[in-house]
């Protein structure tokens, strides 16, 4: 049957207000022509890829701030919840079952029909993370729960049709233009296929047990519901058998890259991933894209990644008159990824200073909002943020931190209260942090003697010693150099041992010390021990200390 004939036959067939979305669902068929790689001097090959620069402007700009915010947060009960609330016995399920019913007949696509995000404000939060220091800002376009937050013709199951009924992608976008910052989008969708696959799951004990969850009900089934129209398997992408070992909740994490047994994709599920994504670069014109895989998405078992990255790059380098504007961020790359895009690591940070650009993903407290980080005044401090960036930006990175949107929509008391603290550090010392490069060593100090390693793609937050008054951390901006002390000593004193006269680091001589926030110059004695300073009273803040060393 041709598509014409079909739309005829499903307007007879369909009852008023079951019509329109089944009609208009035909635009998100299988059957959907590909779009094409843009023409340029990129091609979807890694080869062609490593002639990437990172553009000037992300060096520069070293923070940006994340919206990590869809359908997931409306709970409020952490991260990963669309997954987690199908695992038998877990605390999200625990939850879900209290607060919505069981998983066979409140799934996550009802979770999405609760989640209205109705004291959503993008221009407040934009300006506040503007006077924070933010130079661009990251909304996220879908998550792993497969739900596009933006008008897609390739996936019925967004948020313009369901849950807020709004453009949220496009809204952000909006925001981040009015007040001058790059605008980024985060893609996670490529993983719907194994991570939700813990959806066709039953409880294998209690009064349901053997009944299945919603994993794969199908469009028949939504007659007279809500989602009546709508095809699950859009949003779910279940009609598949079962990952090896899928009933291990660890085993999505040793399949991320697509090995170890995990079902293939289809071909036809690698396709709308890439169209949903081609899509969302052509209509919002993001200067970056972060993506939560290996690499690139769907890498190695499909090139719909590397056709992105190429498109991505060619249509920036159209848009910015022959140059490539673009940032793409990936994770757990190899040392010839590194040339074609920006290394993710998320929350930890390198041991070293970077030949290459990278960034440092973390989170204010997790990355699904969760009430109980709230009550229990769990979040991470201005300081901890600040020390991060500090070290982050002297290894030569990029710091993007996400602060939790709760499912409404807003930031909470406590996180406003954070990021004005960021904001009045940031509004004092930020010439320490924009447009820096790294010096000849990142910095000194024992934190660094007892840094942890990185785990996977990260995760190494959190895990050495904490920063103290003996921790410094150098980067240069021409010929001055910026040391920033992560701590305040307590005798008022401040030895700078990298500076040491006749040392392999710094050859000349220092004309002036200032101190940012602190006026007036600061007392120094150049020797071969270092160069030590006197510090005035009282200090300027209590989270980090500037030190602006011109030389002579």
């Amino acid at each position: 049957m041709n598509r014409r004939k079909l739309v005829k036959n499903l307007a007879l067939a369909a009852p008023a207000a079951w019509l329109p979305s089944v009609v208009a669902g035909l635009n998100w068929s299988p059957l959907a022509p590909t779009r094409g790689v843009a023409a340029g001097t990129f091609q979807p090959t890694w080869t062609s890829l490593a002639q990437y620069q990172t553009p000037a402007w992300y060096r520069d700009a070293k923070f940006g701030l994340w919206a990590h915010w869809g359908p997931q947060c409306q709970p409020e009960r952490g991260d990963w919840y669309a997954r987690g609330m199908y695992q038998e016995g877990s605390d999200q399920y625990k939850y879900h079952v209290e607060k919505y019913g069981h998983p066979s007949k409140f799934g996550f696509k009802d979770v999405i029909n609760e989640w209205k995000a109705e004291e959503w404000n993008p221009d407040e939060l934009l300006a506040l993370y503007k006077k924070a220091g933010a130079k661009y800002f990251v909304c996220l376009a879908n998550h792993h729960d497969n739900f596009d937050l933006y008008t897609s013709t390739h996936q019925p199951w967004n948020s313009t049709r369901l849950g807020p009924k709004k453009d949220l992608v496009g809204g952000w976008a909006k925001a981040a233009k009015k007040q001058g910052l790059r605008f980024g989008v985060s893609v996670h969708a490529a993983h719907t296929w194994s991570w939700l696959e813990t959806s066709q799951r039953a409880d294998k004990n209690g009064p349901l047990a053997g009944v299945p969850y919603d994993g794969k009900i199908t469009t028949a089934e939504g007659q007279g519901k809500w989602w009546q129209g709508y095809d699950p398997q859009a949003l779910y992408a279940q009609n598949h058998p079962l990952s090896q070992n899928s009933q291990d909740n660890g085993m999505i994490h040793r399949q991320w890259d697509w090995g170890n047994g995990v079902t293939p994709p289809s071909k036809e599920y690698c396709e709308k991933f890439y169209n949903r994504t081609i899509e969302l670069l052509d209509k919002y014109e993001p200067d970056l894209v972060y993506f939560d895989d290996t690499a690139l998405p769907l890498w190695p078992v499909n090139d719909a990644g590397l056709r992105i990255a190429a498109h991505m790059y060619n249509t920036s380098t159209q848009r910015h008159g022959g140059r490539n504007e673009a940032v793409i961020t990936g994770k757990i790359l190899t040392s010839e990824q590194r040339k074609c895009m920006v290394w993710d690591i998320e929350r930890g940070q390198s041991n070293e200073i970077e030949p290459l650009p990278w960034q440092t993903c973390t989170c204010l407290g997790q990355w699904h909002y969760d009430r109980r980080i709230y009550d229990h005044h769990g979040y991470k401090s201005a300081q901890t943020v600040i020390h991060t960036l500090i070290d982050v930006v002297s290894k030569n990175g990029n710091l993007l931190l996400s602060v939790p949107i709760r499912g409404n929509g807003s930031i909470d008391d406590q996180e406003r209260a954070i990021v004005e603290g960021i904001a009045a550090w940031m509004q004092v010392n930020s010439e320490s942090i924009y447009g820096t490069r790294p010096w000849k060593i990142f910095g000194e100090g024992p934190a660094q003697e007892n840094a942890a390693a990185l785990s996977a793609q990260g995760f190494n937050e959190g895990k050495g010693k904490p920063f103290g008054a003996e921790d410094i951390r150098y980067v240069v901006k021409g010929k001055t150099l910026y040391a920033t002390a992560l701590g305040w000593p307590a005798n008022g004193r401040l030895l700078l041992k990298a500076l040491a006269v006749g040392g392999s680091h710094y050859a000349g001589d220092v004309k002036r010390v200032e101190l940012l926030g602190s006026a007036g110059n600061i007392s120094f004695e150049h020797t071969q021990e270092g160069l030590a300073l006197v510090l005035p009273s009282p200090k300027p803040n209590a989270i980090a200390y500037a030190f602006k060393i011109t030389p002579a």
